[in-house]
C-alpha cells in the first residue's frame, strides 16, 4: 500500500522530523486560501499522486508541456491558473500509464530556499535479512542515476529490527555525509524519525528525497515516499485510513476483496495460476513464445469454484484480453475439483475468448476427462498436455 507525500510528512513530523509548512487542498479556490494562510509568500504546488517523477512530468491534453506536477509559484496571480490545470488534466510521469493519473489533491507548500539536497531512505535488504538505511550527499530528482553510475556515493547501514537505528549510528551517517556540526543534530532527528516510522509501521520502502539544507541552516523533509507491507496492515488501522482507493487499479482492489493476488499488466493474454512462483514461470513462458501477459494472478493453493469465477470475471474485465492461460498444479486442491470449478466458471461467466487449460497433479486424468466431456458445451476451453504446448497454443489463439 502507498500513501501520498503529505501523509508521509505527517508521519515523519509526528516522530520529530522537521517538514515545511503546507496545506492540502482539493480545488483551486482552496489553493488561493492556502496561499493566503501561508503568508502570501512564494509557494510550491505539488500534485499528490502515487507516482514518482512528478516534477519532470506533464499534464496530458494541456498545451504547456513544461508545466509539471511540482510548480514554483512566486505570487498569488498564478495560483489559481496552475491549480486549475492540476485538477483538470491527468498527470503523466515515468511511473504512470500513458493515460496519466488524475489529481484529486494538491499540496500547497511554502517555498524552500535550498542550499543542498540530500537523500535518505530505508528498505529491506533480503540478502542479509535486515533493514538498511541508505543515505547520499547527492539527493534530488536524479538519485537513480547516482545509484547506477556512482554507487559508492550511497552509504548503507544495516539496522537491527530489535533496537532500531541507534543515535550513535545516526550521527556517524550524518558525519559520513560531510555535514557540519550545526547540521548533525538536525539530521540525526530526521534519520531517527525515518527509522521509527519504517519499523513501527511495517514499511516496505521509506524515502526522503530530497532532504534539504536551507540557506538559513535548517534541515527539512522536502519530499517523502512510503510504501507499506500489505500483509501487516491489519496491525495498523491508522495507516489503512490513509489509503486512497482513487489512486489504485479498480481490478486490483476487486481482486484484493476476493483474496486474489492480482496485478494488471499491459498485454493481451490473461493468466490464472495457483502459486506465485508458478505464475511468474507462466508469464515467462508466454513471453518466450512471443506473447504478452495481461496480468499476474495467483489464486492460491485451494482453488474454489467461487474464486475461479471471480478470477475469470476480473481478467475478462480487461478489454485487451484476447485469451486466457490457466496453469494449475493440483496438490492441495485435486485436479478434478479444479476442473469442475473451471466448468462452473465457464457456464456462469460465458467465455468469449479462448481459454487454454494446463492441469498437472493429483487426479489429473479424471480432470482431463471432465474438460473433454464439456467440449461441445464450452468450445472455448482447450486442454493442453504440458506447459510448453499450452503456451504455444494460447499465444497462437490470441493473435
Amino acid at each position: 500500500m502507498k500513501i501520498h507525500e503529505y501523509q508521509a510528512k505527517e508521519l515523519l513530523a509526528a516522530c520529530g522530523a522537521t517538514v515545511p509548512k503546507g496545506i492540502v487542498v482539493s480545488n483551486s479556490e482552496e489553493a488561493l486560501k492556502a496561499f493566503d494562510q501561508l503568508g502570501g509568500k512564494p509557494v510550491v504546488l505539488k500534485a499528490q499522486v502515487h507516482a514518482g517523477g512528478r516534477g519532470k512530468g506533464h499534464f496530458k491534453g494541456h498545451s504547456d508541456p513544461q508545466l509539471g506536477g511540482v510548480k514554483f509559484i512566486p505570487n498569488r496571480d498564478k495560483v489559481k491558473s496552475v491549480a486549475d490545470v492540476m485538477f483538470q488534466y491527468p498527470l503523466v510521469t515515468k511511473q504512470t500509464a500513458s493515460e496519466g493519473q488524475p489529481v484529486s489533491k494538491v499540496l500547497v507548500q511554502e517555498a524552500a530556499d535550498i542550499e543542498k539536497e540530500l537523500y535518505v531512505g530505508m528498505v529491506l535488504d533480503r540478502t542479509i535479512g535486515l533493514p538498511v538505511l541508505m543515505a547520499s550527499s547527492e539527493g534530488g530528482v536524479d538519485i537513480e542515476e547516482v545509484a547506477a553510475k556512482s554507487p559508492e556515493k550511497i552509504l548503507k547501514l544495516p539496522i537491527s529490527p530489535e533496537t532500531g537505528l541507534l543515535p550513535f549510528q545516526a550521527r556517524k551517517v550524518a558525519f559520513d555525509l560531510g555535514l557540519s556540526d550545526k547540521h548533525i543534530d538536525q539530521a540525526v532527528k530526521v534519520f531517527m524519525a525515518l527509522s521509527q516510522v519504517f519499523l513501527e509501521k511495517d514499511c516496505s520502502l521509506a524515502e526522503i528525497n530530497p532532504l534539504i539544507i536551507t540557506k538559513q541552516g535548517n534541515i527539512e523533509v522536502l519530499d517523502a515516499k512510503f510504501n507499506f507491507d500489505d500483509n501487516a496492515l491489519f496491525r495498523h488501522p491508522d495507516i489503512v485510513e490513509m489509503r486512497d482507493l482513487s489512486e489504485e487499479n479498480p481490478a486490483e482492489i476487486r481482486a484484493g476483496k476476493a483474496n486474489l493476488n492480482f496485478i494488471q499488466l499491459s498485454g493481451n493474454i490473461g493468466c490464472l495460476v495457483n502459486g506465485a512462483g508458478l505464475a511468474m514461470g507462466t508469464m515467462d513462458i508466454i513471453k518466450y513464445y512471443g506473447g504478452d501477459p495481461a496480468n499476474f494472478l495467483d489464486v492460491g493453493g485451494g482453488v474454489t469454484a467461487e474464486g475461479a469465477i471471480e478470477a475469470f470475471r476480473i481478467i475478462l474485465s480487461d478489454p485487451k484480453v484476447k485469451g486466457i492461460l490457466v496453469n494449475i498444479f493440483g496438490g492441495i486442491a485435486k485436479c478434478d475439483l479444479i476442473a469442475e470449478a473451471l466448468v462452473k466458471a465457464g457456464r456462469e461467466v460465458g467465455f468469449k475468448v479462448p481459454v487454454v487449460v494446463r492441469l498437472e497433479g493429483t487426479n489429473v486424468q479424471k480432470a482431463r476427462e471432465i474438460l473433454k466431456s464439456v467440449q461441445a458445451e464450452l468450445p472455448m476451453i482447450r486442454s493442453a498436455g504440458d506447459l510448453t504446448e499450452a503456451a504455444k497454443l494460447i499465444v497462437s489463439l490470441s493473435k
